[in-house]
Formats: structure tokens, C-alpha cells, sequence
């Protein structure tokens, strides 16, 4: 009997070999260009975050302020509180003054008799400030109103501790001074820049206002360069709101990265109270004050001798300037450098040591900077006609004229 077999069981379900590996090769050869692809992107992706990243570094490196201020979202400064305050010290002075100056001497009579009589003892006045410790071995930035006459000095620290202090050198033209105190290992605050500092910019002020105690107020930087405010000679304020009060003198003005940008050192106020308007020595300046306290005791600044005063319209016009830049010489100081130079009064200085100068404060600044023994170019107008000169700078007394 013939044995019959269904078309369909001559069907197969498993695969034939060679079909199998033709498509397992097949799917292969497909498969591998599109993981190269994959690969290659991801190298990229990875070089572009590793480049991306250095490049941020690099440029936050070079201009930190590009950090910008903590976020107005986060209304805390305690971290950078945190960092500054211990570096931020109490002094205590003690002068002896001259009972005479006294309202209650005022009567001549009184004056008279006690001048005669000369029995009249010196009393001691004690005065309260503060300071910053910019260095672990012991130096001390403060005002120089704030030490100025002082026969004894007492230091606070943060921690509790009270040590002697010494006078390093102080700078009456620019109201700092430097002290000194036997303690090493001292939480030395960090200089930060304060010529990239903004209007606007949270700032805060630590010092002992009144004496209660270290305390902290908030404010901005509501103007920056401000002169001619008659506290020193050299001014180059950095203006704020933060509350300064009599004792804050000489404390840390600080940005919100707890960095230094400037000393207090004064109020616009007639009772010396805070108004919302103080001034703070920038960073930058007192740097370079504190640089030539320690290695000379006093600041080295150059000196011509003149007195000099800001071109106005009327005086512009009637010495043929097209502008109110420059000055004019009001005085020339016998046996200056500028007498020996031939200048003369009502001579208008519209140029030193070649460039242009805006106004009589620049004049001073640059002259300053010069040191004592360099010659200064100067060109100017006399009588309507143009003329030039030099003179050999000489250094300049504190708080000389010219």
C-alpha cells in the first residue's frame, strides 16, 4: 500500500542553515555602521561638556565677578558673615586732652585764671573703634582718626582675646593706619577688588558702633569714586547705606562673598549718627597704603608745591581753553619744586607727564604717584600763550598742599 504524504508536512518550520547565517550576517553588517554613529556622538557630546567646563573655570578664574552676587532668592549673608567677622576687631584708645577745649572753659575769665595757674590735670579720654586683621601674624588696618593722639591702644579680638597694640605708621591723607599686636595665627580677612564692584551691589558693615558689641548692617553700594567730601586728601570713597555709626570706624566693609572691599571711615551726618550715607576707603587703595606702612612706616608720595583749583566756565574762557580741564595755580609754595620749575600764580595746568588731567583732585593723584627725585612734564597756559616745564618731584608731607 502506497503510503501518502500531506503537501504541508513537506513543510519545515525550522529555518535553513544557510538562510539563517545569510540574515544573522545580513543583520551584522547592518547593525555596525549605526553603533560607530552612536560612539562617535557620545566622544563628541563628552569633549564639549570637558571643554565647555574649562573654558568656565578658566574665565571665573580670571574675572570672579562674572560669579555675580548670591541669588535674590537666598536673603542670607551668613556664610559670608561667617568668614568675616573674625577678623574684625575692637580697638580702644585712650588720649589725653586739654581741658580747655572744653565748653565749660569757655569763660574767659575761668581760661584766664586756670592758664595762670596751670593746675588743671590732663584727662584721659578713651575712644572706641575698629579694625581689620589682614595678615595671621598681627597687622591691623584702621582709621587714623581712630588712633590719631593715642597714648595707649587695646585690642578685642572676635574670640575674646585683648593684646597691646602698637602704631605701625598711619596715613593722615588718606585716614588709615596700620597697628600691630604680639598674636600669630590670627583669622587674616580675604582683599577682595573693589574696582569691580557695581552700584547696587549687597554690601555689608561690621564693626562696634556705639560700642554694644560687633554688629552687622546691610546696605548697597550706592555711588563709587566719590570726592571732594572734605575727609582726607586723597578721596576715592566707595558710598553705601548700610548703617555706619561712631565706632564703626575702621571696620570691614564686605561683599556677600565675605571678601574685604573697603574700610569704613566716615558718615555725612551732623550728629554722627548714621543717615544712609557712609563712606569706606576701597580696598584697592588702602592695599597699596598698607604695603608702604609696613615696609616704610609712612607712605612715600610725590610733591610739587602748588595749590591748586578746578577750572570753572568763566576761567576756561578767559585763558582761551575749549574746555574746563586742568587747573589752575592759586599758589606756588616757596621752595617748592614747582617755584624751582618757574611756575607761576594764575598759570592754568592743562597737562603732567603727558596726559590730559580733568580736574585739580587727578592733578594731585598723579603727582602723588610719582616718587620723589622722577621729573614731571608739565604743560600748561600762561598769559593766553602755551608753555611747558618740568620739575623734579620731592615727597610730600602728610597732608602738605600741592
Amino acid at each position: 500500500m502506497r503510503h501518502y504524504t500531506h503537501p504541508l508536512a513537506l513543510l519545515t518550520t525550522e529555518p535553513r542553515p544557510g538562510k539563517l547565517r545569510g540574515v544573522v550576517i545580513a543583520t551584522h553588517r547592518k547593525a555596525a555602521p549605526n553603533m560607530l554613529r552612536l560612539k562617535t556622538f557620545i566622544a563628541f557630546l563628552f569633549q564639549s561638556v570637558t571643554l565647555g567646563l574649562a573654558l568656565a573655570f578658566i574665565a571665573v578664574w580670571l574675572r570672579p565677578e562674572l560669579l555675580g552676587e548670591r541669588a535674590s532668592g537666598n536673603d542670607s549673608f551668613s556664610a559670608a558673615v561667617a568668614s568675616a567677622a573674625p577678623s574684625v576687631v575692637n580697638i580702644h584708645s585712650a588720649r589725653r586732652v586739654n581741658p580747655l577745649s572744653f565748653p565749660q572753659f569757655e569763660d574767659p575769665l575761668l581760661r584766664r585764671y586756670l592758664e595762670d595757674n596751670r593746675g588743671l590735670e590732663q584727662p584721659i579720654e578713651s575712644t572706641l573703634g575698629s579694625g581689620v586683621i589682614v595678615s595671621a601674624d598681627g597687622y591691623i588696618l584702621t582709621n587714623n582718626h581712630v588712633i590719631s593722639g593715642a597714648e595707649a591702644i587695646q585690642v578685642a579680638l572676635a574670640d575674646g582675646r585683648i593684646a597691646d597694640a602698637d602704631i605701625v605708621g598711619s596715613d593722615p591723607d588718606t585716614d588709615l593706619a596700620l597697628l600691630k599686636i604680639g598674636l600669630t595665627g590670627l583669622p587674616a580677612i580675604r582683599l577682595g577688588r573693589s574696582d569691580s564692584i557695581r552700584v547696587g551691589d549687597v554690601v555689608l558693615a561690621i564693626g562696634n558702633p556705639y560700642g554694644v558689641g560687633q554688629t552687622v548692617t546691610q546696605g548697597i553700594v550706592s555711588a563709587t569714586g566719590r570726592s571732594s567730601i572734605g575727609h582726607a586728601t586723597f578721596e576715592n570713597f566707595i558710598q553705601t547705606d548700610a548703617a555706619i555709626n561712631p565706632g564703626n570706624s575702621g571696620g570691614a566693609l564686605i561683599n556677600t562673598r565675605g571678601e574685604l572691599v573697603g574700610v569704613n571711615s566716615a558718615v555725612f551726618s551732623r550728629s554722627g549718627a548714621s543717615t544712609g550715607i557712609g563712606f569706606a576707603v576701597p580696598v584697592n587703595l588702602a592695599r597699596g597704603v598698607l604695603q608702604q606702612l609696613i615696609e616704610h612706616g609712612r607712605v612715600i608720595r610725590g610733591w610739587l608745591g602748588v595749590d591748586p583749583q578746578d577750572l570753572t566756565p568763566e576761567l576756561a574762557e578767559a585763558f582761551g581753553l575749549p574746555s574746563t580741564q586742568g587747573f589752575v595755580v592759586r599758589e606756588v609754595l616757596p621752595g617748592s619744586p614747582a617755584e624751582a620749575a618757574g611756575l607761576e600764580r594764575g598759570d592754568a595746568i592743562t597737562h603732567l607727564d603727558g596726559r590730559p588731567i580733568a580736574n585739580a583732585r587727578e592733578a594731585l593723584n598723579i603727582i602723588a604717584s610719582f616718587q620723589p627725585g622722577q621729573v614731571l612734564r608739565i604743560r600748561g597756559v600762561r598769559s593766553g600763550e602755551p608753555f611747558v616745564s618740568s620739575a623734579i618731584v620731592t615727597e610730600r608731607s602728610p597732608q602738605g598742599r600741592g
